[in-house]
């Protein structure tokens, strides 16, 4: 993805970049040899894409395509790919959102979903707060009987560094209104969610 202008405005690409020749300075590199002269605008250029959704408002991410419908059964999209950074080392982490809601007469367009997914990726944080941002943003823009949000993720900060296990994968859920309060409501959810059987 290109850099946009409006991404280059609100990111200051000529100081990360300092910083990044600073880093490889640190680490005992030389970063005017060949392959590491372009390197620190590179990596400006990369967090402008992954840190995009720090300028993206929320509120507005849904628009125009909340439309008032009369039905009241589960609505489910599974499988949503996305990636975001843990701010606790900047390595990223990877994987699939599921997301599910049931309408108080209000549905959203599906790829409004994913969008809100990703909007909200494209941030320094740590899986737990990106699965709750999500969850409490579909709840207070589709006021619904209820939302639920499972993130499966790896984590390249425990898998490359550290205890360096590849192949974990972290879980995390956010229920809202009945699937968090009704019983059998979250069962369902939760096992339409979580335990679906992949081809």
């Amino acid at each position: 993805m290109a850099v946009t202008v409006k991404c280059a405005e609100e990111m200051d690409l000529s100081r990360i970049a300092a910083a990044v020749r600073v880093i490889l300075e640190a680490v005992g590199e030389n970063p005017d040899r060949e392959g590491l002269r372009n390197t620190p605008m590179r990596v400006a250029k990369m967090y402008c894409e992954l840190f995009g959704g720090l300028h993206e408002n929320p509120d507005v991410v849904l628009g125009d395509a909340v439309f008032t419908v009369k039905y009241d059964e589960m609505v489910i999209l599974r499988d949503v790919p996305f990636f975001s950074m843990c701010e606790h080392h900047l390595l990223p982490f990877t994987g699939k959102a599921h997301i599910a809601y049931l309408p108080r007469d209000k549905v959203v367009g599906v790829s409004k979903l994913a969008r809100v997914v990703e909007l909200f990726a494209r941030r320094p944080q740590i899986q737990e707060q990106l699965t709750s941002q999500v969850a409490d943003l579909l709840m207070e823009k589709l006021d619904p009987k209820g939302v639920a949000v499972v993130l499966e993720a790896a984590h390249t900060c425990m898998t490359i560094r550290g205890v360096k296990k590849p192949g974990s994968i972290m879980v995390t859920s956010a229920l809202r209104g009945l699937f968090k309060t009704d019983h059998a409501t979250r069962a369902e959810i939760m096992n339409l969610l979580h335990n679906h059987n992949r081809q």
